[in-house]
């Protein structure tokens, strides 16, 4: 079972309803930082940390946190408005990569590829591996 099945199936045991792709945005996203690097905290942990690193009031950090939990991106646990990752971090970037590639390049991934890698200055062990991950592709 690959790791966004399991996800779901773990949501819906959780009784998570899952309806579409979850999108967030910068703000959304700097809480979730901190969250999947420190499993849970404590919403007011939150504000602390948000308010010394970004600059955010209390009550904008807890608009963003209620949200995240109404997007199901969040999971509030009482007591002490404990809050946890409800997506996880790959979760999220395969959405947004996915999202980028279809905004930008008309969902056409080796377009992106080709596009991107002419930019690049890529070591020989960087081409490399970037070989070994094509030849390992099932056709």
């Amino acid at each position: 079972m690959n790791t966004d099945r399991k996800e779901l199936v773990f949501r819906e045991s959780m009784g998570i309803c899952v309806m579409k792709e979850i999108r967030l945005h910068e703000g959304e996203l700097n809480i979730m930082e901190l969250l999947w690097s420190n499993k849970s905290l404590a919403a007011k942990d939150i504000a602390k940390i948000i308010k010394e690193y970004i600059g955010w009031e209390k009550n904008t950090t807890y608009t963003v946190i209620k949200r995240l939990i109404d997007k199901g991106a969040l999971i509030r646990e009482d007591p002490g408005f404990l809050c946890k990752a409800a997506i996880s971090k790959r979760s999220v970037q395969n959405i947004e990569t996915k999202a980028l590639i279809n905004q930008l390049y008309s969902g056409s991934l080796s377009k992106f590829i080709v596009d991107y890698l002419k930019e690049q200055e890529l070591s020989k062990a960087e081409i490399m591996e970037l070989e070994r991950i094509i030849s390992e592709q099932k056709f």
